[in-house]
């Protein structure tokens, strides 16, 4: 069958027709459409894949190698960060030997954060005991995912395998594809499960997977597995054989063009090498004897087919779209010059680094890189090793590309213009907080503290709801931002609309770097090595699903009780990378990985309650709020400073509208988050010094509204009040109706 598709489209086509037993994921650009168009396919009943989505990439991996053991087939996706946050589980699978298929969509490696394709994230790979396919285009993901399955379960292997392909260049872009019709051929060729020689899920003969072991025994190990790995070359041949059988598609170890008499040779892997055949042509109607190498497999190293290859050529130009850093070139240049000087070939070896952060490169790059070839080969001065495609720009440190970044040309916010609006003051009675916050009109006196022209879609909730927040807080301020629409919306280099300090480091561990910064602080203060008379507040905004993946590292720094404040604003998904299920997503809800159809009806668990869970930390303050209720939040926000800056850590959760992804109308988002709050799925509470107060009833104030008024303002839930979902629908009502009994317990007993 023959239609066009992308390259992730046709990762999840392979997974689909192989019909593996579990999927474990966690969506980071650009693999997340892989989880998507398997969602898609599975409400349709087109497989019956479990997928489970897991907390973060570790988690992920952690459930991929689990589910392995008890003997299925899984399958996973990742990137980037993702696949480096889940690397030190990767060597544990391998080493224990538990197939599986990973599919690798490449993408540059922070920092700064860049969400393109290159293949700094695949060379982390290149160590930890797995096969490692090459997909160029969207038909070899589909025929190398089917490849990949048969080369792990393979007896003389069973290795886990990554397939990898470039973001975007080959995960997005739709081409021309064969595929088979039906699965039964798909099974048919990777054939039915082997039996594993072991089991976790035979108590009959019960066994022990992942022993302590010392030497001699691990050295033993190694090689064991370090001889499977060798062997996958000899399988990739046989699988690659048998898969020409079926499909009329023949793929060798390498992918070679025109290097029947070439000179002049291109390193190159992946799409890039298609790109390239262009310059190639053109050389040769030159009369330059030019040619391309690009390996289909990359572990085990193909060194001997490499070294034949190669046997001719003059000059080796090995271009990489990943660098190591201070080795004299990246990793497959040396391994290249490496494997030919083991036949002590003629051939001169160069490198060069390109394409990194998804650089475009065209047919006349591939030009100038034989260009430098080629003054070699006529005898000027080029060097062995650089960067092709590059500004080289400030040297490095404070003044580097990565940090200095600039406020669009706003001045700096003072801290007396930020200051003298609220006022906090214990209580003379002990009893807690008094706070004093004008009227909403005299408050927009208050510079803004992150300006107009960030890139957010129309009516996002995060600006309003977190500025909103801000408001309520006095003097100077350091934000840190978890990754997240909030993010990356406000920091495209070389702009900021931030107008205090910002930082960002990952996804998962903002409380982490800062807590670190927040001693920092304090420590500098102590030793009198910085001159500020008051205190900095240091804020963390976290959301997009940030306190899933980041729900160790806070729950790390608020029982080391930092003097600092966590303020998430819960868009209830995975928003920046497109709107896929996170544990804030409520039940019953649609999402691109809880999909609506035959067989799926939205989310199929409760969400998350943060912060109840923050609350257990006792900390000393925990409150929730939304735009909408504009001054019961900036009266929080005043108390979230005192605290910080007087006792401890506060975690404050406000709900904010995503109408893209909520299927709602641009202007309405403070009615919805309105409505949320009404019906008491999100109510208004604080917990202080573990008294809980419920700010706003709905009833008290008889404007409590039915559940159902709330789910019919999204596109994204009226799914929910269909007859068929009349159990989700009732179970999710129910939940909301617990929960809000259990809080208006602990309001009414303060021991609760």
């Amino acid at each position: 069958m023959e239609e066009f598709h992308s390259g992730n489209e046709m990762a999840a086509r392979a997974a689909a027709q192989i019909d593996y037993h579990l999927m474990g994921y966690f969506p980071i650009t650009p693999s997340t459409e892989v989880a998507e168009y398997l969602d898609e396919m599975r409400v349709k009943g087109e497989h019956n894949i479990t997928m489970v989505p897991a907390d973060g990439e570790h988690g992920a991996a952690g459930i991929c190698f689990g589910a392995s053991t008890g003997g299925g087939r899984v399958f996973n996706a990742t990137s980037s960060q993702g696949f480096l946050y889940m690397l030190e589980n990767l060597p544990v699978q391998s080493g224990t030997r538990f197939p599986m298929v990973l599919n690798l969509v490449t993408r540059a490696v922070s920092g700064p954060l860049d969400i393109k394709g290159d293949h700094s994230d695949l060379y982390y790979g290149l160590n930890i005991g797995w096969p490692i396919l090459l997909a160029r285009d969207p038909q070899a993901v589909y025929d190398m995912n089917l490849m990949a399955l048969r080369l792990a379960e393979h007896s003389d292997v069973r290795l886990p395998v990554m397939v990898a392909y470039d973001g975007f260049f080959t995960s997005h872009a739709k081409r021309r594809v064969n595929f088979f019709r039906d699965r039964e051929t798909v099974q048919g060729f990777v054939g039915p499960m082997p039996t594993p020689p072991v089991t976790a899920l035979d108590p009959r003969h019960p066994v022990t997977i992942g022993p302590y072991m010392n030497d001699p025994d691990q050295m033993n190990n190694k090689y064991q597995q370090s001889q499977a790995m060798y062997n996958a070359a000899a399988v990739f041949e046989q699988v690659a054989a048998a898969y020409e059988k079926v499909s009329g598609r023949r793929y060798e170890a390498l992918d070679l063009y025109r290097m029947d008499d070439a000179d002049v040779v291109l390193f190159v892997l992946n799409s890039a090498a298609d790109t390239a055949r262009d310059a190639v042509d053109e050389l040769r109607d030159q009369g330059i004897k030019a040619g391309i190498v690009s390996p289909n497999i990359i572990r085990p190293f193909p060194a001997a087919a490499i070294q034949a290859a190669l046997a001719n050529a003059t000059v080796v130009l090995v271009a990489e779209r990943a660098d190591s850093y201070g080795g004299h070139g990246p990793n497959l240049t040396h391994e290249v010059k490496a494997a030919l000087q083991d036949v002590h070939s003629r051939a001169h070896v160069m490198s060069r680094v390109f394409g990194l952060g998804g650089k475009e490169f065209y047919p006349q790059d591939a030009l100038h890189l034989f260009d430098h070839a080629l003054a070699w080969l006529r005898g000027e001065m080029v060097a062995d090793f650089d960067y092709y495609g590059v500004d080289p720009g400030a040297d490095s440190g404070a003044d580097s590309a990565a940090n200095a970044v600039f406020a669009g040309g706003l001045p700096a916010l003072t801290k007396e213009e930020m200051s003298g609006f609220v006022s906090v003051t214990p209580s003379p009675d002990g009893g807690g907080l008094q706070v004093k916050v004008p009227n909403l009109r005299a408050l927009t006196a208050k510079p803004r503290r992150i300006a107009p022209g960030h890139g957010a879609c129309p009516g996002c909730g995060i600006f309003p709801g977190v500025e909103t927040f801000l408001k309520g807080i006095e003097g100077d301020v350091v934000v840190l931002y978890q990754t997240g629409c909030g993010m990356v919306t406000t920091t495209g280099y070389p702009y900021t609309s931030h107008r205090v300090t910002y930082l960002h480091n990952l996804f998962q561990n903002g409380a982490a770097t800062l807590s670190g910064l927040v001693e920092m602080f304090w420590e500098k203060k102590r030793r009198g090595e910085i001159e500020i008379g008051d205190d900095i507040t240091f804020v963390m905004v976290t959301g997009d699903g940030g306190m899933d993946i980041g729900m160790g590292p806070a729950i790390g720094a608020a029982l080391r009780n930092h003097k600092m404040i966590i303020l998430e604003y819960d868009n209830e998904g995975y928003m920046n990378t497109g709107a896929q299920l996170s544990y804030s997503t409520p039940e019953g809800h649609m999402t691109s990985t809880s999909g609506v159809g035959p067989k799926g009806a939205g989310k199929t668990f409760p969400h998350k309650d943060t912060a109840q869970i923050m609350a257990a930390t006792n900390i000393p303050y925990v409150f929730t709020g939304t735009e909408a209720f504009a001054q019961d939040l900036i009266k929080k926000a005043a108390k979230a400073q005192y605290y910080a800056t007087h006792e401890g850590l506060v975690y404050g959760k406000i709900l904010i509208a995503c109408p893209l992804n909520w299927k709602s109308a641009d202007d309405q988002g403070n009615n919805i988050v309105g409505a949320a709050v009404k019906c008491n799925f999100f109510p208004l509470y604080e917990v202080e010094h573990g008294v809980t107060n419920i700010t706003y009833d709905p009833a008290a104030k008889n404007e409590r509204i039915p559940v159902t008024d709330w789910l019919q303002t999204m596109g994204k839930t009226r799914h929910m009040l269909k007859p068929e979902n009349a159990e989700t629908l009732a179970h999710f009502e129910g939940e909301v109706d617990r929960r809000w009994r259990r809080l208006r317990a602990k309001h009414e007993n303060p021991e609760l």
